[in-house]
């Protein structure tokens, strides 16, 4: 415990989920150590760095992927710690406390879950290159390492800038690269922001997802999982956990300012899957079409004849296919979809099992209770109540 109350400042861009992640761990610390700390956080979250140089603080844990923090920063005479990302190379590193996320297993544990669902094919969407950028170079010289090893080739799109006056021809951009990879592809965004990118490339040309292209992004951004048809699967980096260690490392350098710089290396928490990555190496052109309609409709409550009128076939021809390649009806299918998806939502949100019936395409919140019931022996409520648990 200190004898004194310190004074810190964060210097990060809160309104980023990765940044509101890495301030949640830190406070976090806070309530589990006790310490005594008056944290500083600008009111519209965002950094600034005027006249920090003045700032009469104690100490400060700042994000160190900013190259004009690291520069206003790194000979401080205030005890600072850095959070931001890893290097393959020591000397890349800042000469202060420095905790990191591990950017080559991050792109490793995309790559791996994009490997056991059977793929052998894949790609990368990074970001153009400059100095605020530098962990994306890391990510995208680690899949090229790791394809290598598998004796894998992967296709690199590194885009453009997304400025309002060009996002246009950005998309186009994107889009013909889409065109020319070959199928079925994984392809691993540097962000998902930028995974976002390629599923509305995909919707436009109508390449399916997964059948087509499976994507995986880097986040796990809760706002970015509902602004797409298809829900995307992410890597969720260990940003807590950053946080967490760079206040504790901040609190033992404010015990003794004689400590050894200290780097602290975060492996990602996992890949949250989801359907942007459901490839089942499907063979079937009327099944590939009939499940890419069904992932994005079957909330809507949508009948098998939907599906029918979407593939155009009649409906004797489609229940033998679907029940060649996937084993069961299309009736199922939906079913299951439906079912999948408000499982999901359960876990993972905090929307009102009335909410989530209506957004699963239930006709009631007594139909949902009778589904779950039949399969799963439990209600909604008790299914959350037990899953979120775990």
């Amino acid at each position: 415990m200190f004898q004194a109350k310190h004074s810190i400042s964060l210097l990060f861009n809160a309104n980023k989920v990765y940044d509101r992640q890495v301030i949640e761990g830190i406070g976090h610390y806070l309530q589990s150590s006790k310490v005594d700390w008056d944290v500083y956080l600008e009111e519209d979250f965002l950094i600034r760095l005027e006249h920090i140089e003045d700032w009469g603080g104690d100490g400060i844990i700042a994000d160190f992927d900013d190259p004009s923090i690291q520069k206003m920063l790194v000979n401080s005479k205030i005890p600072v710690v850095g959070v931001g990302g890893s290097y393959s190379k020591d000397e890349d590193y800042p000469d202060v406390p420095y905790v990191a996320t591990d950017n080559f297993a991050v792109v490793q544990a995309a790559y791996e879950h994009l490997k056991k669902k059977g793929l052998e094919r894949f790609a990368f969407y990074g970001l153009p290159s400059d100095k605020g950028h530098r962990w994306a170079v890391e990510r995208e010289q680690a899949i090229i390492k790791l394809c290598q090893a598998d004796g894998y080739e992967c296709s690199i799109y590194r885009g453009h800038p997304t400025r309002p006056e060009t996002w246009q021809y950005t998309m186009n951009r994107l889009s013909d690269w889409i065109q020319g990879l070959p199928n079925p592809v994984g392809i691993i965004s540097v962000t998902d922001a930028r995974a976002r990118h390629l599923l509305q490339a995909c919707e436009q040309i109508g390449k399916l997802v997964p059948d087509n292209i499976s994507i995986v992004g880097i986040d796990d951004d809760d706002i970015a999982r509902y602004l797409s048809r298809i829900s995307l699967s992410s890597v969720t980096q260990g940003c807590f956990e950053m946080g967490f260690q760079a206040a504790k490392l901040l609190h033992r350098r404010l015990e003794n300012s004689n400590l050894k710089n200290k780097r602290v290396l975060v492996p990602p928490a996992g890949v949250s899957e989801r359907q942007s990555t459901d490839f089942k190496a499907l063979k079937d052109p009327y099944v590939i079409q009939a499940m890419h309609f069904i992932r994005q409709n079957a909330s809507r409550g949508i009948k098998v004849e939907q599906v029918l009128d979407y593939v155009g076939v009649s409906r004797s021809n489609l229940e033998q296919r679907f029940k060649d390649e996937r084993g069961h009806s299309i009736h199922t299918e939906i079913h299951n979809e439906k079912l999948e998806k408000a499982c999901d939502m359960l876990v993972e949100g905090s929307a009102s099992t009335t909410e989530i019936a209506t957004l699963c395409g239930y006709p009631s919140l007594q139909y949902m209770y009778a589904v779950f019931k039949k399969h799963y022996g439990k209600t909604p409520r008790e299914y959350r109540e037990e899953h979120s648990k775990e």
